[in-house]
């Protein structure tokens, strides 16, 4: 049975099994995790949720989505007052005509900045190429 969890001003969290922590303060999920903050989607095997800081720790299996932009990872923490995540275990980010994959990344939605870090590769169109890092401003649609 699935459990969910809403609350005004609060991201709607649903998971096949959820735990309340009084002593950490931490909603525990786990299977099929599904974490909505605005437009912003979060979903994973299990996950820890902070509603008082909006922090997220997310783990097997980690997707992110939000307008057109698409990410994965085999784990996220996002750091929810600051409008920021930081993905790790493989990272794949997805945007019509761009595809980068990287060890790493960090993603602001403030500044609307993703940095990608370590064995990076970079597809936009037709051309592909590797980095050590890049980051992409998401408004501007341009890598750096």
């Amino acid at each position: 049975m699935s459990t969910t969890i809403a609350s005004a001003a609060k991201p709607i969290i649903n998971a096949d099994t959820t735990y309340y922590d009084v002593n950490t303060g931490l909603y525990m999920l786990k299977g099929n995790v599904y974490i909505e903050v605005s437009n912003r989607i979060i979903t994973a095997g299990q996950a820890k949720v902070s509603l008082n800081s909006l922090e997220v720790w997310g783990s097997d299996g980690i997707t992110l989505t939000q307008d057109n932009i698409s990410l994965t990872a085999g784990s996220v923490y996002v750091y929810g007052s600051q409008k920021k995540a930081v993905l790790d275990g493989g990272v794949t980010f997805k945007q019509p005509d761009l595809t980068i994959s990287a060890d790493t990344a960090d993603f602001n939605w403030r500044t609307k900045l993703g940095t990608f870090n370590g064995n990076v590769q970079i597809t936009q169109g037709d051309k592909k190429w590797s980095a050590d890092s890049v980051t992409y401003n998401i408004i501007t649609n341009t890598l750096q």
